[in-house]
């Protein structure tokens, strides 16, 4: 059973950084880990996504540049490093895998089968 945790959210206030966690287990397929984030009122929408078999990543036109994906060298914990935070950020932000590489349609919020319980993300202006 697949198991994902994330954590590291909070209130940060604008241009400032954040770095979320996933922590997975019951994971051992080669596939697509994804970030996602739901504000309040909108619909999930993918922020960045990573291939564990080739370490390919892919991030919304929002926020290149400005987050990072990344693993840890066991691959069981996924990384998204937030830098110059604005207001626009605020969300609730979950993780999520799938077994596919997907590509850039790792994007795709309804493509993926295994969801954490999210971590808010708060930005003050």
């Amino acid at each position: 059973e697949v198991q994902l945790v994330e954590s590291g959210g909070g209130l940060v206030q604008a241009g400032g950084s954040l770095r979320l966690s996933c922590a997975a287990s019951g994971f051992t397929f080669d596939g697509t880990i994804g970030w996602f984030r739901q504000a309040p009122g909108k619909e999930r929408e993918g922020v960045s996504c990573i291939m564990t078999t080739n370490g390919g990543t892919f991030y919304a036109d929002s926020v290149k540049g400005r987050f990072t994906i990344s693993t840890s060298n066991t691959k069981n914990t996924v990384y998204l490093e937030m830098n110059s935070l604005t207001p626009e950020d605020t969300a609730v932000y979950y993780c999520a895998v799938t077994p596919t590489p997907l590509g850039i349609l790792g994007l795709i919020p309804r493509l993926y089968e295994d969801w954490g319980q999210g971590t808010q993300v708060t930005v003050s202006s």
